[in-house]
C-alpha cells in the first residue's frame, strides 16, 4: 500500500503542474489569439473533466497493479474505451446544439484530452518499468 500512496502522489503532482501549466497557456493563447470567438465549453469546464477522468484512470490502474495483479494492459485498454466514450458524451451537448462554430469547442476539448493520454501512457510505462 505504501507504493500505491506514494506512485499516486507523485502522479498527483504531475497532473497538478501539467494542468496548471496547460491551462494557463490554454487560456493565455484565447485571451489573446481568440477574443472573438464565442465558445459552447468553458476551459475550466473542459480542464475539470479531463482532470477527474485522468485521475480516475490511474487510481484504477495503480490499485490495481499495487494488489499484485500485473498484468494490467487490458484494463489500460478498457478504461481508455471507457474515456473515449466519456468524452463523446461529454462533447454531445456541443455536437447536437446549433451552435454555429463547433470547430474551436471540438479543437479546445481534443488537444488537452491527448496531452491528458499522453501524461497517463508516460506515467503507466514509468511505474511498470520500474518493476
Amino acid at each position: 500500500m505504501k507504493e500505491f500512496k506514494e506512485r499516486q502522489g507523485v502522479f498527483m503532482l504531475q497532473l497538478i503542474g501539467v494542468s496548471v501549466v496547460l491551462f494557463a497557456l490554454h487560456s493565455y493563447l484565447l485571451y489573446h489569439f481568440a477574443t472573438d470567438t464565442v465558445l459552447f465549453f468553458p476551459v475550466w469546464h473542459i480542464y475539470a473533466f479531463h482532470i477527474f477522468i485522468t485521475l480516475i484512470v490511474f487510481i484504477v490502474i495503480n490499485y490495481r497493479f499495487s494488489s499484485g495483479k500485473t498484468d494490467i494492459f487490458n484494463l489500460f485498454m478498457i478504461m481508455t474505451f471507457l474515456k473515449m466514450a466519456l468524452a463523446i458524451v461529454f462533447i454531445l451537448p456541443l455536437i447536437l446544439s446549433d451552435f454555429e462554430n463547433k470547430q474551436p469547442d471540438v479543437f479546445n476539448f481534443f488537444i488537452p484530452y491527448f496531452v491528458y493520454l499522453f501524461l497517463e501512457v508516460f506515467a503507466l510505462t514509468r511505474f511498470l518499468q520500474k518493476q
